[in-house]
Parts: structure tokens; sequence; C-alpha cells
């Protein structure tokens, strides 16, 4: 009898041993040694993305990809690869986008994407810091004389299918008591052309992403100023990355580079003057970002993160701080970051880094 429950009990023992060891196992992506290895070790960042919001993700006719998230997934790969250029880029659909990323098919989001509780719990993904403090709102025909949401009662709405817009607009029209048709849609160019076809009266996404459509809008369907985009925002929207859940030092690391991206705004170092603050740093605080020996020599602490402390450098030499990122992308579309939650803490914003200490 002992014999038997010996037996009985090594070979749970050892099959125990052999499922943790699966566990463990590298699972072809060098996801056993942690996705930072993973991406290192491939030499490219697979960066998830928009491919149809100019300024924020977009195709250019050329094949590449320009706009504020792009940009982002360019300092995530400067940081670890040490080469901004160093990304794959692939489009996804609002739709798509979350089992792309627990599927592990991209290491990160980057695609105008709310953080929400279902998200960061159901969806399994983990979101940084946010990059870009949006809301929801509506965009009409300007011929249409619709000021408000108010006037909206027993029309068709245009609404991208998978997205927090579509509970987001549910909730406002039953606030308000106002009946209307909701028109979903996969993709943003579908949408689009249903709208110029009338066969909705309303747009309605993130207001960013309203206005950049909006500055995009041919000739043809009337230009940009046949378009109206009303005043009220009726929704919170925190934009930024996420990474999939389950790897903390990979979560880290892109953590780290936007709140660095954000920190060098706040210290005023960017791409025009890093090489001057590398060699003679104005602070302890832009020697710390910096990861440079402060005055008198004293070695600063490595943080740790997983990547060489000097991360920050190559990526305000290849892309720029917040501010430059910015300016870049949003400004042009009509967005000035003045007097929006995406200016600085200091300038009366909401954007805010923690120290790098």
């Amino acid at each position: 009898m002992r014999t038997s429950l010996l037996w009985r009990y090594s070979v749970l023992a050892v099959a125990m041993v052999g499922l943790l060891g699966l566990a463990c196992e590298d699972n072809g992506d060098g996801e056993g040694s942690g996705k930072l290895q993973a991406v290192i070790d491939r030499g490219e960042l697979r960066c998830g993305v928009n491919d149809g919001v100019p300024g924020f993700g977009f195709l250019e006719p050329d094949g590449s990809f320009s706009g504020f998230d792009v940009d982002f997934c360019r300092a995530v790969a400067a940081a670890v690869l040490g080469d901004a250029e160093a990304v794959e880029y692939i489009p996804l659909s609002a739709g798509a986008r979350f089992d792309a990323l627990v599927q592990d098919e991209i290491d990160v989001l980057i695609r105008n994407t709310t953080w929400t509780a279902e998200r960061d719990g159901a969806q399994g993904a983990a979101f940084t810091l946010t990059t870009f403090y949006d809301g929801q709102g509506m965009m009409v025909r300007s011929e249409s004389g619709i000021t408000s949401i108010d006037d909206m009662e027993g029309i068709t709405v245009c609404v991208l299918r998978g997205t927090t817009t579509e509970g987001n607009l549910e909730d406002r029209f039953a606030l308000g008591g106002i009946s209307y048709t909701p028109l979903a849609f996969e993709d943003l160019d579908t949408l689009e052309a249903a709208f110029r076809e009338e066969r909705c009266d309303g747009w309605t996404s993130d207001q960013s992403q309203l206005a950049a459509r909006r500055s995009s809008y041919p000739a043809e369907a009337g230009g940009p100023d046949s378009l109206t985009v009303l005043s009220e925002v009726f929704s919170k929207e925190p934009l930024g990355p996420a990474v999939r859940d389950g790897d903390d030092e990979w979560f880290d690391v892109v953590n780290w580079v936007v709140i660095g991206m954000i920190q060098a705004d706040e210290l005023g170092v960017g791409s025009d003057n890093v090489e001057e603050q590398i060699s003679e740093p104005s602070s302890i605080d832009v020697a710390r970002l910096l990861g440079v020996p402060w005055e008198g020599g004293e070695d600063l602490p490595d943080f740790a993160l997983g990547v060489d402390r000097t991360f920050m450098q190559e990526v305000l030499r290849q892309v720029g701080n917040y501010d430059e990122v910015y300016e870049r992308n949003i400004v042009p579309l009509g967005i000035p970051r003045e007097g929006t939650l995406n200016a600085s803490w200091r300038e009366g914003g909401i954007l805010y880094a923690p120290p790098m200490r």
C-alpha cells in the first residue's frame, strides 16, 4: 500500500514539474525569457496601429506610416533597439486590436485606444500612462442646422463597431431621452463612405479622430468647411499604449519611455539640445533622465528597467520629447496643446510625469 501511494505521488510530482516546464518554455517568440528579450532578439518591434487617422496613425501614399501614435512606436524602438525605424507597423481594426495583443501578434498596441476597466481586466491589456486625453464628440454637416446633440431627435448616427463610442453614444442619447438609429461599421473608410452617401446624419468618435478626418475630408465631398464638430464632449477617453498582461518588465519599459518623453518636455530637453545636455546636464533631474553623471562625476543609480539607463538619449535624438511629437502631428489638425487637458500640469493641463529618480 505504501509503495502504491509513493508511486502515485511520484507520478503526480513528475507531471507537475512537466507542466511547470511547459509554462516556462519559450513559446517560439522568446516569451520564456520575456517580451523585452524577444523584441531584442528579433531586432524589430511589432506595433499595432491605425492606418486611417491623419495625425495619429496614417498610411502615407509612399507606404510609410506617420502620426502621434506612430511616433510613440518609434520611441519604444529607439529605447529598446537603438533604432527608431526598427518597427513593423501592423494596421488593426478596432474589433481586432485586442485579439492581436492577447494572441501575441503584436508587442504593443498604440492605436488611439481608450483605457477602461473592462479592457484592463477582461481583455487582458495593461495600459501605460496616458499619452492623449480625449473625449467623444459628434460631427454633422454644416448645412444641417444642428448645433447640439439635443437637436438630433430621430436621426441616424454612424459609429465604429467594437469601440467605447458605441456605449457612450447609447448612454448620451438615453440621458437626453433622444431616439436615434445607430449605424455601425468595422472601419473608418467604410463609415466615411456611408456618411458621404448621407446614410447617416451624425458621425460620432473621439474629438481628435473627428478633427483628423475632417481635416482630410475631400474637396469633391465639400471639404473640411462642409463639416462641423459640435462643441459638446460627452465622455472621457484617455488614450495610450497597451501591452499584454503578465510581463511586468516589458510594461515598465514601454511605460517609462512615455514618462521619459513627458519628463523631457517638462525639463526642456529635446532633440535640439540633447547632446548639450548629455555633456553638461542643467540639473540633477536632467542627468537622471539621460542616465549621465551629475556634477563632480557622481554616478547616478540604474533604474533596473531592463534597458541601458541611457535609453532616453536615443528617444530624444531620434524622435523628440512629448511636445515635439504633439507639435509635429496634432497641431496641424487644428488642435493646439495650449488650453487643453494635454497641456503640461505647469500650464493648466493634466499631463504629469512621475519623477525619474
